[in-house]
């Protein structure tokens, strides 16, 4: 699949915004301390990322039912679901000016009544966009930072209607934005996220 970018200039991908606030004191402080000690962008894109996955639980796996949407809020609060994961990873890894885009796919619910919109990032290295999922490894999840080769959480089924959406998005998609905001808990959001782009 080729990944194209729904905004040509780059410097799009590398913005602040009302989700992903990378200029925010408490984005600049996990920022400073992530980066302390690595010894480049590379290094920084994947401590930032197992920070991200690792130490801020999917709300869903955790059963919590907060909803957080804006970066500085999913690191605060230490809590989200995929999309909110992902505009924390974008924030961090803008404020160290490594482009950052979010992406979707739509995978089929466990149970097969429908579908989810899932939410990840691509990040720009020597030229090319390479996606990478923040959600969270569980039993059955094992979604790895790579340049070399995807390692996401999921793969879409064909047979089963699921895909890849190759647009890149500088920020959120206004339709997930404005079900994360709106939404007073995680199970109203799952009924107001859109299912499919």
């Amino acid at each position: 699949m080729e990944l194209t970018q729904h905004t040509p200039d780059l410097s799009a991908y590398l913005a602040a915004d009302e989700a992903i606030d990378h200029e925010h004191p408490v984005v600049r402080e996990i920022a400073d301390r992530l980066a302390e000690g690595v010894a480049d962008s590379y290094a920084y894109a994947r401590s930032a990322y197992e920070f991200v996955r690792d130490t801020i639980p999917h709300s869903q796996d955790s059963g919590d039912p907060r909803v957080t949407w804006r970066a500085s809020d999913v690191l605060l609060r230490r809590t989200g679901i995929c999309h909110a994961k992902a505009h924390a990873l974008a924030a961090l890894l803008r404020a160290e000016d490594i482009p950052t885009a979010l992406c979707y796919q739509r995978l089929a619910w466990d149970d097969g009544a429908g579908y989810v919109l899932h939410g990840l990032v691509a990040v720009r290295f020597n030229g090319a966009w390479h996606r990478q999922d923040p959600r969270g490894n569980k039993p059955g999840v094992d979604a790895r930072f790579s340049l070399a080769g995807e390692r996401l959480a999921f793969v879409p089924d064909q047979k089963s209607n699921e895909m890849d959406y190759p647009v890149l998005y500088a920020g959120p998609h206004p339709a997930v934005l404005s079900a994360l905001k709106g939404a007073p808990d995680r199970t109203a959001l799952s009924k107001a996220l859109p299912t499919e782009l």
